[in-house]
């Protein structure tokens, strides 16, 4: 490709805008938890059909499997966005606010879709050999779209993926790309203890889940502090704790959830056990009976440096390379980390805040997040750059 190509892909994202920050707008008003985006499905659907590409529905959910053969065989690149919105209730004054109570694009996924359909509509009618396949996938916020589409073979075929996800503190118009670890792992721990119910005033005579709890609580934090090595980041985080019902019963049950992050597949894969052996010993201890599940959600997501050369590459052509940062490392978790166990690929971050101090502005998932809607053109420019440099 030419300078004249990479300007003019940048260009004509940016004269069709209007009509993608509306569809962005629609998708924003009328959000969607996750495995329940139908009508999100119904709008790409139809974006899909008046370009003329054809598709899979119902995939992984309501996810959408699209191909876009070129003139000749050659790899396939799948480019990823995700669909559904948060359980969050909408803290905002925008003329397009959610109208659905309780629910929000709080993450930014009404983006990351309008951004794969701008990246198709640049993509029809130009010349390159192989395949570029969309995926709008489900159910990326409970860690499950990205393993349903896999398992209905999203990824069959499939030589390279690259995805983005917006980022509201850092400003729009810049880029952000890492080498190697980039998101961390995702587990997922579900702590049932039991005791002896007794009146709250006589406690020998019961046996308290809720001290137990403390201590494991408590004790669950020597994990990071004592077991992984302190350039190993680890996060173990209790999220909720459920027991009793009056302030003078012990009860006879306590529940606990939580979350733990970690950055290396090494010390990820002894956490199960860390856990396991600290929550039953602590148990013992207290004369309660606890049952752990510990559920892997995803892995830790890395990224290719060959790919993520490629990215940057992309990037440096159609904005230069003043625009773009080394991403910093963070525990929180992506689900495309799923694909890229199977295939090669590059997932970066995409600004979407102010163009001044936006390190101050409203993080994900939060209820008075906003976007900055100057991204879009140039995330959808961005997916077909790398598309058709790989195709090219």
């Amino acid at each position: 490709m030419t300078d004249h190509d990479h300007a003019d892909l940048l260009m004509l994202a940016q004269a069709r805008s209007t009509q993608w920050i509306d569809f962005r707008r629609e998708l924003h008003r009328y959000p969607e938890l996750s495995f329940a985006e139908s009508e999100t499905a119904t709008r790409v659907k139809g974006r899909l059909n008046e370009l003329g590409v054809t598709y899979r529905s119902n995939v992984g959910g309501y996810g959408i499997v699209a191909d876009m053969p070129g003139y000749a065989p050659g790899p396939m690149i799948a480019l990823r966005a995700d669909m559904d919105a948060l359980p969050i209730q909408e803290d905002t004054d925008l003329p397009f606010a959610s109208e659905r109570p309780g629910v929000m694009h709080a993450c930014g996924h009404d983006a990351h879709t309008t951004i794969l359909l701008g990246a198709a509509e640049l993509l029809a009618g130009r010349r390159y050999r192989g395949t570029i396949r969309l995926l709008f996938q489900a159910a990326e916020e409970v860690n499950a779209g990205a393993k349903a589409l896999i398992a209905e073979g999203a990824l069959e075929g499939v030589d390279e993926i690259y995805g983005l996800h917006n980022l509201p503190t850092l400003a729009a118009g810049r880029v952000a790309t890492r080498v190697g670890p980039m998101m961390g792992s995702v587990d997922r721990i579900d702590i049932s203890l039991e005791g002896r119910g007794a009146h709250g005033a006589i406690p020998d005579q019961g046996i308290d889940p809720i001290v137990c709890a403390a201590a494991i609580i408590q004790s669950l934090q020597s994990i990071v502090s004592r077991e992984v090595s302190p350039f190993a980041p680890v996060v173990v985080t209790i999220g909720s704790i459920h027991a009793g019902e009056a302030n003078n019963v012990i009860p006879q049950t306590c529940e606990m959830t939580g979350t733990i992050r970690s950055f290396s597949p090494d010390v990820h894969a002894k956490l199960p056990e860390a856990v396991e052996r600290i929550v039953n010993a602590i148990a013992e201890a207290h004369r309660c009976r606890a049952t752990i599940n510990y559920t892997r959600q995803v892995p830790v997501l890395s990224n290719p440096e060959v790919n993520v050369r490629y990215v940057d590459d992309a990037i440096d052509a159609l904005i230069g390379s003043d625009h773009r940062i080394v991403a910093p490392p963070t525990l929180a978790g992506e689900d495309f980390s799923m694909y890229l166990e199977t295939v090669p690929g590059c997932f970066f971050w995409l600004g979407s805040g102010p163009a001044a101090e936006a390190e101050h502005a409203y993080g994900l998932h939060h209820p008075k997040f906003t976007l900055n809607e100057d991204c879009i053109p140039l995330g959808s420019a961005l997916l077909a750059e790398i598309a058709l440099r790989r195709l090219q």
